[in-house]
């Protein structure tokens, strides 16, 4: 099964808990804790390493975590256990994009041909947070091979208002009028 599937039911049954114990935010917060220290990649290779026992990698995790819940350290003990150190960032991701909904938010993910300013990524939240129904949190990228306009997708919906996509739409119309012929 892929590790994006195991994230996404690690994440599933972590947002159940933390919803039962009223801890969302202090969940996403020790998430986030976690993430950040194993990028450090000579601290991710020790809790991978199959030579440092995992009382020592608790120990590990203690030190450099401070304060984190009980239940959360034994999340990254469990994953480290099964090989899923890599996975933590994944779980980290859904477990925001759950809170996220339980919120009302949804992420857009967006593309340009040129970076937005901070005004223009304000205009564009608020239209399609209107388009959509909800709050949209803008995810910009800049990719100069759609030469203007968006792309957007949120919530399952793709958005293509890219000018390589009417200038592809404009050939396949052209090309349909000359077979006509």
């Amino acid at each position: 099964m892929p590790r994006k599937a195991y994230a996404r039911r690690y994440a599933q049954a972590v947002f159940e808990i933390a919803l039962e114990k009223k801890e969302l935010e202090r969940w996403q917060s020790d998430l986030e804790k976690v993430v950040g220290a194993t990028g450090d990649a000579v601290f991710k290779a020790a809790l991978e390493s199959p030579k440092i026992k995992i009382a020592d990698k608790q120990r590990l995790l203690s030190e450099r975590l401070g304060d984190i819940s009980p239940l959360a350290l034994n999340l990254v003990l469990m994953l480290i256990s099964r090989g899923f150190v890599g996975a933590l960032g994944k779980v980290a991701g859904e477990y925001r994009r759950l809170l996220d909904a339980y919120h009302g938010i949804q992420t857009a993910e967006v593309v340009t041909a040129v970076p937005l300013d901070d005004k223009d990524k304000e205009k564009l939240a608020e239209r399609l947070s209107a388009l959509v129904g909800s709050q949209v949190v803008l995810k910009a990228e800049v990719a100069p091979e759609i030469l203007g306009g968006i792309v957007a997708r949120v919530g399952g919906k793709l958005l293509d208002g890219s000018t390589r996509s009417k200038l592809a739409a404009l050939k396949r119309e052209l090309v349909g009028v000359e077979r006509k012929r």
